[in-house]
């Protein structure tokens, strides 16, 4: 192998973002089946299976949190994820290294393998699952559905004012899912800095919606009970807490130039 063709990746450390999520209003992350059971809701939500118990996949809350920096930071939508005719899904994608470096997305999200300016992906996000102590208020509750609730629908015809009614599933308002967390590898010494963007869009994902129905009132959630901790290769099995204020992102973001100092002293990248 050539000097050229010679590459080593260093993984400097790990930061850990953990903590709960709180449906401020209804959730509704949907899942599969529902309008094909005799008796079922039109639009159900996931569950998991061993419990029946409602959850929110990684892939929800990853998703949301990369739209919504690719909006902030007007980035192009050059990717095609499904070309199915009225179903197009794109996403933007560096397609050198050169964009990837300054991209505010790609360092933190990632980008296909086979990409020229593919490296490894920064951002890990776990599924969330519903804490025992809503689990059992919502069970004493006596809700519609296990752990959930049935909303009302209706599509409206402009022009006949006929009304289509349809039944929507969503966990109940004050549902709190326990032990969120976000794992956000240091690979390089900009790494640190890009920590910025995740904490960004938890801000964004709070002030948006998670799931469906944002647009008609459902989906608010927020982020509660975060600690940020982080391990250095050197001690990786040291873990380290930053004692900033965490009581909520937008207390996390107005400390930022403290917790990328602190995350820098933590995790020395060099």
């Amino acid at each position: 192998m050539t000097n050229k063709e010679k590459a080593s990746i260093n993984l400097y450390g790990r930061l850990f973002i953990q903590g709960n999520i709180k449906a401020v209003t209804g959730l509704h992350i949907g899942g599969a089946g529902g309008a094909l059971e005799i008796g079922g809701v039109d639009s159900p939500i996931i569950r998991d299976p061993l419990t029946n118990r409602p959850y929110v996949p990684g892939s929800s809350l990853r998703g949301k949190m990369r739209s919504l920096t690719e909006k902030k930071a007007g980035a192009e939508l050059n990717f095609y994820i499904s070309r199915a005719k009225g179903k197009e899904v794109r996403i933007h994608v560096c397609d050198d290294a050169t964009k990837y470096q300054a991209c505010p997305v790609c360092p933190v999200f990632g980008v296909t393998g086979d990409s020229p300016a593919s490296a490894p992906t920064r951002l890990i996000v776990r599924d969330v699952f519903l804490g025992d102590a809503s689990a059992k208020a919502l069970e004493e509750a006596q809700t519609d559905l296990p752990y959930s609730e049935v909303k009302w629908e209706a599509t409206i015809d402009r022009v006949t004012s006929a009304a289509v009614p349809r039944q929507i599933e969503r966990v109940p308002a004050g549902a709190v899912f326990e032990g969120f967390e976000m794992v956000y590898s240091i690979y390089a010494p900009q790494d640190i800095d890009r920590l910025t963007t995740v904490i960004e869009a938890l801000q964004l994902l709070e002030d948006d919606y998670l799931g469906g129905l944002g647009s008609r009132g459902g989906g608010k959630i927020a982020f509660q009970n975060v600690t940020i901790t982080a391990r250095n290769r050197a001690d990786y099995g040291n873990l380290v807490k930053w004692e900033g204020d965490a009581s909520s992102v937008a207390r996390i973001l107005e400390q930022k130039e403290t917790l990328l100092k602190w995350a820098a002293e933590a995790i020395p990248a060099s």
